[in-house]
């Protein structure tokens, strides 16, 4: 994680692949994919250039709502989300919100570290996945 608490991922797969292979691992495990944005197909509609961005919102009632009983405003950052996008030099990256940022940023603390923990295996699993 960095200082502003993002994780970040290289692929070893094209960008297309990668935002084919995110979703599935997703649903794989159980979880529900509630919307993908394509930044770049949008940008495109305005005339806008844009390398590859995709943005895929994604969850679980079970693992969020403990969060949100201990402060309701970590519903800003969730559901999760993760970007796949393609760099400068053609690299595809994945990148999301590290759940102990959230934690952090809203002032959990020991109400919801259970579910915390949780998420952070989970989408280091799941981004582990994706990118290969």
């Amino acid at each position: 994680m960095s200082g502003n608490g993002l994780v970040t991922r290289v692929s070893v797969f094209s960008t297309a692949e990668t935002t084919r292979r995110l979703p599935a691992v997703i649903e794989q495990r159980g979880l529900t994919v509630f919307a993908r944005i394509d930044h770049a197909k949008n940008a495109a509609s305005v005339n806008m250039p844009l390398r590859p961005t995709e943005l895929t919102i994604f969850g679980a009632a079970r693992g969020g709502t403990p969060l949100m009983q201990e402060r309701q405003t970590s519903g800003l950052d969730l559901p999760l989300k993760v970007l796949v996008w393609e760099d400068a030099s053609g690299k595809t990256m994945l990148t999301y919100n590290d759940p102990a940022w959230i934690a952090e940023r809203h002032g959990l603390g020991n109400a919801s570290a259970t579910a915390v923990a949780a998420m952070m295996a989970m989408l280091d699993a799941v981004t582990r996945e994706a990118v290969g």
